[in-house]
């Protein structure tokens, strides 16, 4: 057990030599602390958080921190505590976004027994009240086309779909209806 601890003490005074060779200005020993730390790192990640993926993205986060961090390390301070910290605080933040993107995702599974939103479920424009009047005066052909189209905004091939035609007779029918409706419109006007 003691061997253990001098060995980390002695590791870990090896780091501090070479951070504070990196702080003035020694890039490889400052690459060379980058490449010792990234085992133990991914260890102590992996230990905590069981998802390889998130392990490589919390251990670059923390070469990052220690990174734009390296000013604020002191030499005459042990290494292990201020690296460990940068550690943990990544290893939180990893979990903390995690838990939070767990709340707003719906598993795949979960979505199969959902069916796709009818026309009308689906987003609408508001429409005024002449609008509305004008539109419902419309023989239902041209009606029915001009609302899958403009109202529920979907595309010709999709409305054509939903209404049993050509796309080329939804155009017609839509082109009619609105025909009709401007001239419905300029008829109320005063």
């Amino acid at each position: 057990m003691s061997e253990e601890r001098d060995e980390r003490r002695a590791r870990e005074g090896r780091w501090s030599e070479l951070m504070a060779a990196g702080q003035d200005g020694d890039a490889p020993a400052y690459e060379q602390l980058l490449r010792e730390l990234l085992i133990p790192l991914r260890a102590f990640a992996m230990s905590r958080l069981g998802d390889p993926a998130s392990v490589d993205d919390v251990v670059q986060n923390v070469l990052l921190s220690i990174h734009r961090a390296r000013h604020s390390y002191r030499p005459e301070r042990p290494f292990g505590p201020w690296l460990w910290t940068i550690a943990r605080n990544a290893v939180t933040d990893s979990l903390r976004a995690r838990s939070t993107r767990l709340r707003r995702e719906l598993p795949i599974d979960e979505l199969e027994g959902i069916d796709e939103p009818s026309v009308e479920q689906q987003p609408q424009l508001a429409l005024s009240p002449a609008l509305r009047a004008a539109l419902d005066g419309l023989p239902p052909a041209q009606r029915q086309a001009v609302e899958l189209m403009h109202v529920h905004q979907l595309s010709v091939a999709e409305a054509a779909e939903r209404a049993g035609v050509s796309p080329g007779a939804l155009k017609v029918r839509a082109h009619r209806g609105y025909k009709a409706l401007r001239v419905a419109l300029a008829d109320e006007k005063p």
